[in-house]
């Protein structure tokens, strides 16, 4: 079994790489943090202006339709750096958007695309179990409801949201303007708000009960295990890094059986996590049968991974936690995206009824 990336993804990730490394260093991620801006605009930019985010829409939208896969590689990388940029909720709604939406609607992705304007998606909603209904309702077209915490919520030209709609559940790109946006805190940093809709004007994007809804679903699981995938590996590097240059009685820290039997911990549930995560991807992108394979990556990603995080915070000491080292931003979004997925039991929950 090959998990190689072909040619394409693989230029793809390198690209990546090289943009982030450049616009998303230590350096620049303590500057934006400083500056209280909602998401570092120049490497948002970068990343538009490299092609990037157009790699994951359809032609129509100026795209070259590479679809789940190369979304993947890219929030591989970006989790992996940590990057202050709203990649993940936008990939995940312009994906859905892409697949299932009119012509129309797939052409007015092109801004998302040029970096000129963020997308967004009600995680609440994405995240919940396969029976639990939407917690906003529509009729004729209008919505009401709380769909819960919103990343980016502000900022971006449109929301994806789940409501019910004639007893069957439907997506609705819902405008910022027309609902009530209630900024919070996150754990994370990152800008989030309460959205509420009274009587909100919805675009319906596929038809109610359809595939729209379920492709969400699917998305949001690929795209939050591949930013897993990415901080994990961040952590484990930075971890590698510490432990062969710090010293301790004289000797590196790596030099410790101890140490270095932990640290093997750490890069088996990376692997782990990097091969159900791919399996799964893969398989959705091919239009293969992938919720098994996606909720055993969410499961690694939800479970194993967050105790490897912990386990990188150890080897580093009271390094790991100091705000001037970037272990704190990979062990803090790690533990975000876990409660995204519902956390390891709800994920164990899926698997079992699936089976």
């Amino acid at each position: 079994m090959d998990f190689d990336l072909d040619e394409t993804h693989a230029e793809l990730r390198a690209l990546a790489a090289s943009v982030l490394d450049r616009e998303a260093d230590q350096a620049r991620i303590e500057a934006h943090e400083r500056g209280g801006r909602p998401y570092d605009a120049g490497a948002w930019k970068a990343l538009a202006q490299a092609g990037l985010l157009g790699a994951c829409l359809p032609p129509e939208a100026g795209g070259a339709g590479l679809g789940p896969l190369a979304t993947a590689v890219i929030l591989r990388e970006v989790g992996a750096r940590v990057a202050p940029v709203p990649a993940l909720p936008g990939l995940i709604a312009a994906l859905t958007v892409a697949g299932h939406g009119t012509d129309a609607q797939r052409r007015a992705l092109a801004p998302f695309g040029e970096g000129e304007e963020v997308l967004t998606v009600a995680f609440r909603e994405a995240g919940a179990g396969p029976g639990d209904p939407p917690a906003a309702t529509a009729r004729d077209g209008r919505i009401t409801g709380r769909p819960g915490i919103v990343p980016y919520a502000a900022e971006a030209s449109a929301i994806v949201v789940p409501a019910l709609s004639g007893g069957e559940a439907a997506l609705f790109l819902v405008r910022p303007g027309d609902a009530q946006v209630r900024p919070v805190a996150t754990t994370t940093g990152e800008p989030a708000a309460v959205v509420t809709l009274e009587d909100a004007p919805g675009e319906m994007v596929g038809e109610p009960g359809g595939a729209a809804v379920a492709a969400l679903r699917l998305n949001t699981l690929a795209a939050v295990t591949a930013t897993a995938s990415g901080v994990l590996a961040g952590a484990l590097a930075l971890t590698k890094g510490h432990i062969a240059t710090r010293r301790q009685f004289d000797r590196v820290l790596a030099e410790f059986q101890a140490v270095t039997m932990q640290i093997a911990d750490v890069y088996i549930a990376s692997r782990a996590l990097d091969v159900a995560m791919w399996t799964g991807v893969w398989r959705l992108g091919e239009g293969l049968p992938a919720e098994r394979d996606l909720a055993v990556a969410a499961y690694n990603a939800a479970a194993d991974a967050v105790r490897a995080l912990y386990t990188c915070q150890h080897l580093h000491g009271g390094i790991g936690l100091d705000l001037t080292y970037p272990l704190h931003r990979h062990f803090g979004l790690g533990k975000h995206l876990a409660h995204l997925l519902g956390g390891g039991q709800a994920q164990l929950d899926l698997i079992g009824a699936l089976v």
